[in-house]
């Protein structure tokens, strides 16, 4: 520092402050609606980089959540909502014990529908909450907002940022039926685009794209009724009658959380910016505790294993089965375990209630993840290049271990069905088999082999749309046309009334000259007749 700043620290401190005054001046203010869970850790990343910009950012969320914490990169607004901590997380953890009841498929299914009323129900009334709170909305309101940021699963953010006339962007990975593509006039065809939910790769049967097309045309009705109540909230609160297709067309810039290497590949639009693994930018030193357990291990190295935050604990039978099959390779395992400890535990298991997961992976030792198929975990994997063992347990999961498992990176075990011997030989064989360390390897070079950082690219696609107030130019003129336009039934219809009339044109000219030629020949064969006579 120079003398004259040492001697006078007032100056120092008033220059700090003038210039991070100036900064957040220059830059512009987001208001930020988020949705609870998984899905709020690859937000905050994105809200940490603008925050770096120096923009101003506001987040309105619930005043009980599970991740969604204040941070002194924004500015959180909470509103009450109509239920408790212990209500939510309970709910939460009956949906986590759900996923290992067995039973037939129909009563698996009731099981699942029940639990997704419950949970649907609260966030219907969180949302509800959020904009029936007159105060803060009118703080909204009076603030001026350059963008609104969310996550279309829920459409309270893009219900209001349609009250408050700003654009939006969304973050997201996928909504549950599909509506993204329609949304976006993004062209989805069934034969080679595998819907959500059915475990398919790019390549399909004939039987598994009969089954593609039905799920497909079931979607319209699976949208109705997971969106439905949003449409009538959205009307009552917009004083006009409004779709929930129609709120998600309007969103300026889509930012999805995938990647083509993988993704299968398939047509996007121009507002559809892909942004797969931000979350896996930032690694940090191991601490000491860590350090010293992944030293230990020697030359076998780690098996990192975490299901995830959303299951606290599992049945013990099926932990025990787990702690067998772990006891079978010489590795060192890490594994993120709540839940009572298996007396069977061998001396390589360390169970840990939390783990460093990316930094865990990122280190030279780690041969092995067993993952639940998180898109979070799955990018971790593949940034860090380290083949997979996957149990997914619910929703997009299994479809994230058969991209994995399609592009020889890992091996994907069905968690209620699998024994401890199928846990050993699917472990054993991503960590000795070479070819899962090399198609791992080749995916990681393909995705970090990049212009832009995906965190970057979010970032400057944010600010784009708080710059430019949207991006109507990248909307496509497919959103002005109706069905029958837009699949050219009309310009069909037209031209194929066009052929029939010229056939029908042409073939009364046919008969008309061919009476004409018989007529005539006709005539001329009477006088010779009467001749004759």
């Amino acid at each position: 520092m120079a003398p004259g700043l040492r001697a006078h620290p007032q100056v120092t401190a008033t220059l700090v402050l003038l210039l991070s005054v100036l900064s957040l001046a220059a830059g512009g203010k987001l208001l930020v609606v988020p949705v609870d869970g998984s899905r709020w850790l690859s937000m905050r990343e994105v809200l940490d980089g603008l925050r770096q910009k120096g923009h101003e950012i506001v987040v309105v969320a619930p005043e009980v959540s599970l991740y969604i914490k204040p941070s002194k990169n924004f500015v959180m607004k909470m509103y009450p909502v109509p239920f408790t901590k212990e209500e939510l997380d309970g709910n939460f953890q009956e949906f986590s014990q759900d996923i290992f009841k067995g039973g037939s498929f129909l009563e698996r299914v009731v099981r699942i529908y029940q639990q997704s009323k419950k949970t649907s129900a609260m966030f219907l009334s969180t949302c509800t909450r959020l904009l029936y709170n007159k105060e803060l909305v009118g703080y909204l309101e009076e603030s001026k907002f350059d963008a609104v940021l969310t996550d279309p699963v829920l459409p309270c953010g893009q219900i209001l940022a349609e009250h408050l006339s700003v654009p939006s962007v969304f973050l997201l990975q996928q909504i549950p039926c599909g509506l993204e593509f329609e949304a976006t006039q993004c062209p989805n065809p069934p034969s080679y685009v595998p819907r959500i939910f059915m475990s398919s790769s790019d390549h399909m049967t004939f039987t598994e794209r009969v089954k593609n097309l039905l799920v497909g045309l079931s979607e319209h009705l699976f949208c109705y009724l997971f969106y439905f109540k949003y449409e009538n909230l959205a009307s009552e609160f917009l004083h006009r009658e409004v779709t929930v297709l129609e709120l998600f067309s309007k969103a300026s810039v889509w930012l999805m959380r995938y990647d083509f290497v993988f993704e299968y590949p398939r047509p996007i639009m121009p507002n559809m910016v892909y942004i797969g693994g931000i979350n896996c930018e930032q690694k940090q030193p191991l601490s000491k505790e860590f350090e010293a357990i992944v030293n230990a291990s020697g030359e076998h190295g780690i098996v990192v294993f975490s299901l995830g935050s959303m299951v606290s604990e599992i049945p013990m039978k099926k932990a025990r089965e787990i702690a067998d099959a772990l006891g079978s390779v010489p590795q060192t395992v890490l594994w993120r375990y709540t839940g009572e400890e298996p007396p069977n535990l061998p001396k390589n298991i360390k169970l840990v209630k939390w783990l460093p997961q990316n930094d865990l992976l990122a280190h030279p030792k780690a041969r092995a993840f067993i993952t639940h198929g998180g898109s979070h975990g799955v990018y971790e994997g593949i940034c860090n290049a380290v083949p997979m063992v996957l149990m997914p347990l619910f929703g997009d999961q299994m479809d994230n271990a058969k991209r994995v498992e399609s592009r020889g990176a890992g091996l994907t075990l069905n968690i209620l069905e699998m024994t401890s011997k199928d846990i050993s030989t699917a472990l054993k064989a991503v960590i000795n088999d070479k070819k899962y360390k090399e198609n791992i390897q080749r995916l990681s070079d393909l995705h970090l082999d990049r212009p832009i950082h995906p965190l970057d690219l979010a970032v400057h696609w944010v600010e784009f749309v708080m710059r430019h107030k949207g991006a109507p130019h990248l909307r496509p003129a497919a959103h002005d046309l109706n069905w029958i336009q837009y699949h050219s039934l009309d310009v069909i219809a037209f031209l194929l009334a066009v052929v029939l009339l010229s056939l029908f044109i042409s073939l009364k000219c046919c008969l008309f000259c061919c009476r004409r030629c018989c007529c005539k020949k006709g005539r001329t064969r009477k006088p010779t007749k009467s001749k004759s006579h």
